[in-house]
């Protein structure tokens, strides 16, 4: 399988729609698949910021309920799940770069305005399993064959949304259909599409699929479970959270399945859209700089400085976060460093949105301290460009962080991570410790324990290296030149898709036994 036709299932890609990293991934991670020699068709919702960012091509395609003639009886989601026309798909190109797509419409499902996964008041849209169910059954019928002049080798899902191509890919197969190799990547554990067992009938998932080996999840229907269960390869985004999530601790009570699928779970670094994440050439950052040439980096922290209303200090040790404000991110911690960062000469630079909790002890800090704070509620991406270009140290106190990008595009810009050592935080940053400094690994700053105590420590390394502007260039100069591109997670890709599509799952896995 020299060029294999690849079938990418997301619910976001960056430009046109983003909530956060895995809309990065779905646009850097194709065109690499392209290059490599992938023929890669996009299957995304037809939710209005991605219409808007498509041209239609070519005539649209029906998407059969449940009930077909050609289809295993009760096998997809029933017809009254949707309100209003039928769902259908329509082939295009991303206006942007001319990414071949195909759009699922459904006008009652994806035709509304704002946040894919949330309402205006932050509740989740209350008929998102349907959303996502149908995303699924659209993916498992392009699959096997519902274009006949293009039938993938391999199925790409992403995340819990595109879970049930899997489970519907399974039963299909199960009932002799010609099914492609299916690959499943796990973004964020934590988000499983977890959905009351009521819903089964609807989706139509059949008792086959309903006990403990299949999707069944504490008397619950779990999307991730099933593109865990029933998908032929796993991947996830770092090789140390592939690592980290079969264990009770971090496996967010999968990790039994995670433990049994072992054999198959791979774990693959994202990569940096050189594109888009590229300091010598970012539109949103002028002049350019790079390791080299550090002048245009000086004159985006004065930029920084002054666009966020901080004191215009070029010596001041400048701390950012670009992020959702959680305690998964680890930001419930920040508020507690802020006085000693300051009173130590720093500054800080807060752009995001989530805990109201955070938000408001972060807003506490900067009514504290004007001038030397400043926090930007929501998110920007010209702002967090900024940002990255501008600050001398960006913070990732994660919890848990299956890959992160940010700090991928930190190191880009010679803007020093300071990570706590999990997921590919820890694949990526290396501490400046004094070995490290000396074989000229450094890249960063580390600590381990989830607590006040590991961060403030961490934060005082940051100025204790700031006072030795030779080491800290150098550490600055080796960040920079660390390449983390999509060519290379590409590779990795193919020969998980060759492995997939060469093996594929028998057709009892998660089958309940009588």
């Amino acid at each position: 399988m020299n060029s294999p036709k690849v079938l990418y299932v997301c619910s976001e890609v960056y430009p046109l729609l983003k909530t956060g990293g895995l809309a990065d991934v779905s646009a850097g991670l194709p065109p690499a698949l392209t290059s490599a020699g992938a023929e890669v068709r996009l299957l995304l919702p037809a939710f209005p910021a991605v219409v808007a960012g498509v041209v239609p091509e070519g005539p649209a395609l029906m998407v059969p309920a449940s009930g077909h003639a050609d289809l295993p009886a009760g096998l997809g989601p029933q017809p009254d799940t949707v309100q209003g026309p039928a769902p259908w798909l329509q082939p295009g190109r991303m206006r942007e770069n001319g990414q071949p797509v195909w759009l699922l419409h459904a006008p009652g499902l994806y035709g509304r305005g704002g946040n894919p996964y949330v309402d205006r008041s932050g509740q989740p849209w209350p008929d998102r399993a349907e959303q996502f169910a149908w995303l699924g059954w659209a993916a498992a019928l392009l699959g096997t064959g519902l274009d006949p002049a293009w039938q993938p080798d391999v199925v790409h899902g992403h995340d819990w949304h595109a879970g049930l191509t899997f489970a519907y890919l399974h039963q299909l197969r199960c009932a002799g259909v010609r099914a492609p190799g299916s690959v499943f990547t796990i973004h964020n554990l934590a988000y499983q599409g977890v959905f009351p067992a009521s819903v089964r009938p609807r989706l139509g998932l059949p008792d086959a699929l309903f006990h403990i080996q299949g999707l069944e999840f504490h008397g619950q229907v779990s999307f991730m479970k099933a593109g865990l269960q029933y998908s032929d390869a796993i991947t996830t985004v770092s090789p140390t959270y592939a690592r980290e999530i079969t264990t009770p601790d971090q496996g967010c009570g999968l990790d039994g399945v995670l433990r049994e699928r072992q054999a198959v779970l791979h774990g693959i670094l994202n990569g940096v859209d050189d594109a888009v994440w590229n300091p010598a050439a970012d539109a949103r950052v002028h002049p350019g700089f790079d390791a080299e040439h550090l002048q245009g980096k000086a004159l985006a922290k004065a930029r920084l400085q002054e666009t966020m209303g901080l004191q215009p200090a070029p010596d001041a040790l400048l701390f950012s976060v670009v992020s959702r404000l959680t305690e998964q991110k680890g930001l419930h911690l920040l508020p507690h460093v802020v006085d000693d960062l300051v009173q130590r000469g720093g500054q800080l630079v807060v752009l995001g949105a989530g805990d109201s909790a955070i938000e408001q002890a972060l807003a506490g800090c900067m009514q504290r301290h004007p001038g030397r704070v400043a926090l930007h509620i929501g998110y920007d991406e010209a702002l967090a460009h900024g940002i990255i270009a501008g600050a001398d140290v960006i913070l990732l106190p994660s919890r848990f962080e299956p890959c992160g990008l940010t700090q991928l595009y930190g190191l880009r810009y010679g803007t020093l991570p300071l990570v706590r050592a999990v997921g590919g935080l820890a694949d990526t940053v290396t501490d400046c410790s004094l070995e490290n400094m000396d074989d000229g690994s450094a890249s960063g700053f580390v600590f381990h324990e989830l607590n006040v105590a590991g961060l403030s420590s961490a934060m005082r390394r940051a100025f204790a290296l700031q006072r030795r502007p030779s080491d800290w260039r150098a550490v600055q100069q080796h960040a920079m030149a660390l390449r983390f591109d999509w060519a290379r997670a590409a590779s990795a890709y193919l020969q998980v898709y060759r492995q997939a599509a060469g093996d594929p799952a028998p057709t009892t896995r998660g089958t309940a036994s009588a």
